[in-house]
């Protein structure tokens, strides 16, 4: 069976698209952090971006921030270069080390803020660092991690721009803020149908805000597209192994009873088997089957980084091939 026709039929493309990337590459030094991604991400999506450390994440968001150029390839924000003016007025990019000046008041920062972009909106800005009780005489170099985590969420959402890129924005604050700061994001986000490209490492509550979905793996874009039908393309099975080794193996021989599907994980523990498939056509009887959980899925794709790629139809750049990933049917 092909690789195109391992991937899901889903629905056409969209009208618009806020960020596009025609066979991107970026090499360091070290070796190369992306090689050949290709994919759209649909306008007014709130996108989680998912993968290990050292996958190419925040390579990717600083690329379409004009903070990096490609090795090879292009891309495209609302259609301009990243370089372009239009581009720069449309995007905001929230670094995971969130850079301020240190000796700048907050107020000083967000008037810097307001100075910069034309459509500056201070009420927003002032909402978010008054929320957290944030003197605004304070110099930024006394504050609390999670304090400057708030002013730069600030100077992001004051942009108001149309495509927010957030590189673990969170990960520094307490349960609570972060629960305040991502219903803040996906407020804003409604009501001005804002673009959202976010990498996480809180599998667990992507979930709970994202509707589209990039994994980037060992260079590679190893799934793109719609949460829920990323979701319905899969199927986890639970059943009984008919070859038990001792203890717990994570690389056993795939059953002959699921070699028609695409299996992106088979694990064993004992006599218990469980699998992460794509399903082409019926399963066996023997095996337990229900609709994976997002965590559960995207554990088995970093897990498994040789697994075949899912590039869903709304996901891919029109004409475009996708090297190692795979195109739908």
């Amino acid at each position: 069976m092909s690789d195109a026709r391992n991937a899901m039929d889903l629905g056409g493309p969209p009208e618009e698209s806020a960020i596009e990337a025609y066979g991107v590459s970026k090499r360091y030094r070290r070796g190369w952090a992306l090689r050949e991604c290709s994919f759209r991400l649909p306008a007014g999506r709130i996108c989680g971006l998912v993968g290990p450390n050292g996958a190419g994440k925040t390579t990717l968001m600083a690329m379409a921030a004009n903070l990096l150029e490609p090795t090879n390839g292009s891309l495209k924000v609302f259609g301009a270069a990243p370089e372009s003016a239009e581009a720069g007025r449309r995007t905001a990019f929230l670094a995971q080390e969130k850079p301020l000046f240190r000796r700048f008041t907050v107020a000083e920062t967000l008037r810097l803020g307001r100075e910069l972009n034309p459509g500056w909106d201070q009420q927003a800005a002032e909402s978010i660092v008054r929320a957290g009780d944030v003197p605004m005489h304070a110099k930024i170099g006394t504050l609390s991690g999670g304090q400057r985590t708030r002013v730069a969420f600030a100077l992001a959402f004051g942009k108001r721009p149309d495509l927010l890129m957030l590189d673990e924005p969170m990960s520094d604050l307490d349960p609570l803020v972060r629960h305040e700061l991502m219903g803040t994001l996906l407020a804003a986000a409604a009501e001005r149908g804002t673009t959202v490209l976010m990498s996480s490492h809180m599998l667990s509550e992507l979930g709970d805000v994202c509707d589209f979905l990039l994994v980037i793996s060992t260079g590679g874009l190893r799934m793109a597209g719609d949460v829920d039908e990323i979701l319905s393309a899969h199927m986890l099975l639970q059943g009984v192994d008919n070859a038990p080794g001792q203890g717990r193996n994570p690389s056993p021989e795939v059953p002959a009873d699921l070699a028609r599907h695409t299996v992106i994980e088979y694990r064993t523990s004992g006599r218990q088997a469980s699998a992460l498939i794509r399903p082409d056509g019926p399963v066996s009887d023997r095996w337990q089957s229900h609709t994976p959980h997002l965590e559960e899925l995207l554990l088995s794709y970093l897990r498994c980084p040789d697994a075949p790629a899912l590039i869903s139809p709304g996901a891919q750049v029109p004409g475009r091939l996708h090297g190692s990933e795979t195109e739908a049917a």
